[in-house]
C-alpha cells in the first residue's frame, strides 16, 4: 500500500493523463484500504478511480499555474 500520494503539479508542464490516472488509483487504494478489491467491489472501485481522475483533471484545467 502506498504511503504518499505523489505531487502532480510541475513548474514546467501539466500532468499527463496517465499520471493523473495512476494518482487517482493510488488515492482510491489508500482511502478504501483495498489493494486488490474483490470482484463484488471491482466496479465500485473503478468508478471511484474514474471520478477522482475526472475531478483531478478538472482542477488542473482550472488552476492558474504561474511559477
Amino acid at each position: 500500500m502506498c504511503r504518499n500520494i505523489k505531487k502532480l503539479r510541475f513548474p514546467d508542464r501539466a500532468p499527463t493523463d496517465d499520471e493523473i490516472s495512476m494518482a487517482a488509483r493510488q488515492y482510491v487504494r489508500k482511502v478504501s484500504g483495498y489493494r486488490q478489491p474483490s470482484r463484488a467491489n471491482e466496479d465500485t472501485i473503478e468508478q471511484a478511480v474514474v471520478a477522482v481522475a475526472v475531478a483531478t483533471q478538472k482542477m488542473f484545467d482550472e488552476l492558474l499555474i504561474k511559477g
